[in-house]
């Protein structure tokens, strides 16, 4: 690969050294990764056998049910293999295959929030003209650029780390291989590849998240001059994406907006974009959306558990 390096393994030091803190958290994870699959699979279902899937919000939301697990399934098992394992080791080229797909699936999710947002933004904004807008060429369009926006900036963030030299120690110290705790770990100046990674990861999640609070501030306003009922309406909806978008980037910005560095709580930061957020986004969709309260009960029939809601 054009690279000077003697390492072909990584020890990753994981969440914890305390045997008996990994167990709590191997069940705790093993938790939250089912209710991942089984909360999100059951929402793909309900809006793919329904007429759901023909609502852009629904279409997108199928989606990012979908990204979610493709996400969260680059770093979990990984996670509760080393939480019960003695040495938790990773080779040089499983680990530069995790960083990639980590960055493909994460970077697609965020600029599918954004399309999720754009789609609110036209359906409460210019709705006399939404489904002229947001017809299903323009919604595969957008999925389309989000798959290319998602594997352009994995791909930068790859060739920034593979061509790094690494000569020892081999420690990670977080649960994953990422890019911060590579750089710690590069035999050379990383001072420059540092900056490209903030100018990269740090400004996509910063615009992003500006542009998601810049367009619900423009719905805030829009609203205030409809019904109190069609306001309570768009405010349930946008409330429930805006809750999935501050549990994702609030702690992605705050790993990759500032210089490369590591602290001991980015593990805990990173949790809650790789487990936390996958685990309650079908939660908080579902919970708070009569739509798909509906679907659910026409598809699973699980009317007496969805009425207790």
């Amino acid at each position: 690969m054009g690279r000077s390096s003697n390492i072909t393994v990584f020890i990753l030091l994981g969440l914890s050294q305390n045997k008996n803190i990994e167990v709590i958290c191997f069940v705790f994870f093993l938790f939250c990764y089912i209710a991942i699959w089984m909360g999100n699979v059951l929402i793909m279902i309900s809006i793919r056998c329904t007429q759901l899937i023909d609502q852009p919000m629904y279409f997108f939301l199928n989606c990012l049910s979908l990204s979610d697990l493709c996400y969260t399934s680059t770093v979990t098992p990984k996670l509760m293999t080393d939480l019960l394992a003695e040495r938790k080791i990773i080779s040089y080229n499983n680990c530069m295959i995790q960083l990639f797909t980590t960055h493909l699936f994460g970077g697609i999710e965020i600029f599918i929030l954004t399309g999720m947002a754009y789609d609110r933004y036209v359906a409460i904004c210019k709705p006399l003209h939404y489904t002229i807008i947001m017809s299903r060429h323009r919604c595969n369009m957008i999925i389309m650029a989000c798959c290319t926006g998602g594997f352009v900036h994995s791909v930068s963030q790859f060739l920034l780390t593979v061509f790094l030299p690494f000569c020892g120690p081999n420690e990670i110290d977080h649960y994953f291989c990422d890019v911060y705790p590579l750089l710690k770990l590069a035999c050379s100046n990383t001072h420059i590849i540092g900056l490209l990674v903030i100018a990269n990861s740090g400004l996509i999640a910063l615009v992003t998240f500006v542009v998601l609070i810049l367009s619900y501030f423009f719905i805030l306003c829009t609203i205030r001059a409809y019904s109190v009922q069609s306001q309570r309406k768009a405010l349930s909806t946008c409330s429930s994406h805006l809750t999935v978008v501050v549990l994702f980037f609030a702690p992605a910005l705050f790993i990759y907006i500032r210089p490369a560095t590591t602290f001991p709580e980015d593990k805990v930061f990173a949790l809650f974009y790789t487990i936390i957020a996958p685990m309650f986004n079908p939660l908080i969709y579902t919970l708070r959306n009569t739509e798909m309260k509906n679907a659910l009960q026409k598809v699973w029939g699980h009317q007496e558990f969805l009425k207790g809601k």
